[in-house]
């Protein structure tokens, strides 16, 4: 059998989902000699140059609480604009990303995130998209699967169908559902020492969710923003494969799951190109 090349053994490895003790069945190699090939390749990440516009999905992951991905991909290719191993999430994180990006040519015609608050505050310059998926987590975390109150039913599945209204509908029908139970949201509990607290807080929480993010709920239908996506969606089917890809090999040291981090980022600037777009 022919020797295999270092950039086989890496594909199989990687893209393959190949484990060791596969590849060195299938090299007629030693283990230790697969290991010491793999450690021996450079997969080091580097923005990209960049050019043309579109919106931008950016989001991070973790692996326990001391590291992450930060990542920005154009919307429409799928193309990463800016990787960065991070050890915590911060506005500093996506600042960096935003301006990072800029800076390489790209024109950032919109941002989709995922809900953190400060976030549009940071971005109050830009169209920014609130997830409609995230925003629907938030519902299910808060109502739980199968609520008791009524009220809480009628906006369960009110925000169910989210993503399938236009912006004045569904501002009009939640209007309805506020002023309908109000007196449920605002009901309170009193305590002995004559203090009170809100009755359904939980309730009352995601109603105080809903109406900071609606300014953002409906961007994408907004003049200028024709082709913006409306969740997350995108990046987080590349935040699945990689953890999928990442844990067919698991007992990596932390250097060698960051090189396959940025092996795997490398591969996808490659698959997905930038389609080059000019500014609207």
């Amino acid at each position: 059998m022919t020797k295999p090349t270092g950039d086989e053994i890496w594909s199989l490895y990687q893209a393959g989902k190949q484990t060791i003790a596969e590849l060195a069945g299938l090299f007629l190699i030693s283990e230790s000699s697969i290991k010491r090939r793999l450690r021996a390749i450079r997969q080091e990440w580097v923005q990209p140059v960049l050019s043309g516009s579109g919106f931008v999905h950016i989001d991070a992951t973790y692996w326990g609480h001391n590291w992450g991905v930060m990542l920005a991909v154009d919307s429409a290719s799928g193309f990463p604009l800016y990787m960065s191993l991070i050890k915590h999430e911060t506005i500093a994180d996506y600042r960096t990303a935003v301006n990072s990006i800029e800076k390489r040519g790209y024109i950032i015609r919109g941002i989709i995130i995922d809900g953190m608050p400060s976030l549009f505050k940071e971005f109050y310059n830009y169209n920014v998209q609130m997830c409609q998926f995230h925003l629907m987590q938030i519902a299910r975390r808060y109502l739980t699967k199968k609520p008791k109150l009524i009220a809480a039913r009628e906006l369960k599945t009110l925000l169910s169908g989210l993503t399938d209204y236009r912006e004045e509908e569904f501002r009009c029908l939640y209007a309805n559902w506020e002023k309908k139970w109000k007196e449920t949201i605002d009901r309170r509990t009193n305590v002995k020492n004559g203090r009170s607290f809100f009755t359904h807080k939980r309730l009352r929480t995601l109603v105080n969710s809903i109406h900071f993010y609606m300014p953002y709920l409906f961007t994408f239908q907004h003049n200028g923003c024709d082709g913006m996506p409306n969740t997350n969606n995108k990046i987080e089917g590349i935040f699945t494969d990689l953890k999928k890809n990442l844990n067919n090999h698991s007992g990596m040291s932390i250097e060698n799951r960051k090189r396959f981090i940025n092996g795997f980022f490398l591969a996808l600037a490659n698959t997905n190109s930038l389609k080059r777009r000019d500014p609207t």
